[in-house]
């Protein structure tokens, strides 16, 4: 005995609409939730640094934004693939409306990094290996928008944003390993897989907290941006129709 779950019929927008719309206010309380918690431990719980002082603790937006930069992007990758091999109209949506949130955690990532880099290497920028992949990654998503934005056609605009979005992930590579495979002012990874962390565990907890709550906004607002993307879409359907008129 198991759960007989039809997964499938959640790719039809029809199914997928009022489902995103109810799962909405959880993860967007969630985001404010642990947002809270790890904005308090990181700025007001966690030691001070004894090299960098208080000016370390921007890492605590910093490190969360560049990792989801680069999520992000593989998990948009991951969609427009989808989107591509089977066709469904959903996946390509996902990886639309997941663009400008990562985005935004690219500029983030870019703009803390350099407030952070100022104190440390004297400099607002500098092109280091991983600071150029970071941008490259920006453009890309920039482009994926742009391109999609381009052109008329839905059918035609997702498969050429989707192709791009994949050739793209070649990027995200080179954005973590940056720091092994060139000489760069860029610190090495502070935690891995393979050596554990030398953070202490406040700093650590906090770290973790920040990158869910990132996590959980991106959910909540993606769903929202699909949601409006859908609608536009499918406006001259009867499931939209109906959707409007009850307000769901």
């Amino acid at each position: 005995m198991g759960l007989n779950l039809n997964w499938f019929k959640y790719s039809s927008p029809a199914t997928f609409y009022p489902l995103a719309g109810k799962m909405i206010p959880y993860f967007a309380g969630l985001a404010v939730v642990l947002t809270v918690i790890g904005l308090y431990l990181g700025f007001f719980v966690a030691p001070t640094d004894f090299k960098q002082g208080e000016g370390y603790r921007i890492i605590f937006i910093h490190v969360p934004a560049a990792w989801m930069s680069m999520l992000i992007y593989v998990v948009m990758a991951v969609y427009a693939g989808v989107g591509l091999v089977f066709n469904t109209r959903l996946s390509s949506l996902m990886a639309y409306a997941l663009a400008p949130t990562g985005a935004m955690f690219t500029f983030l990532a870019l703009w803390t990094g350099a407030l952070w880099g100022k104190p440390m290497w004297g400099t607002w920028w500098v092109w280091d290996a991983r600071l150029t992949s970071e941008l490259i990654l920006l453009f890309l998503y920039i482009g994926f928008m742009s391109l999609r934005a381009a052109i008329d056609d839905p059918r035609r605009a997702a498969r050429a944003s989707g192709l791009l979005a994949i050739v793209g992930v070649i990027n995200v590579p080179i954005i973590y390993k940056s720091v092994e495979w060139w000489n760069t002012l860029h610190q090495g990874a502070t935690v891995t897989i393979s050596s554990g962390t030398s953070m202490e565990s406040t700093m650590l907890t906090a770290m973790a907290v920040m990158v869910f709550a990132f996590w959980m906004y991106t959910i909540a607002v993606v769903l929202v941006r699909v949601r409006c993307e859908m609608l536009e879409a499918e406006q001259h359907t009867d499931w939209v129709a109906d959707a409007v008129r009850e307000g769901k």
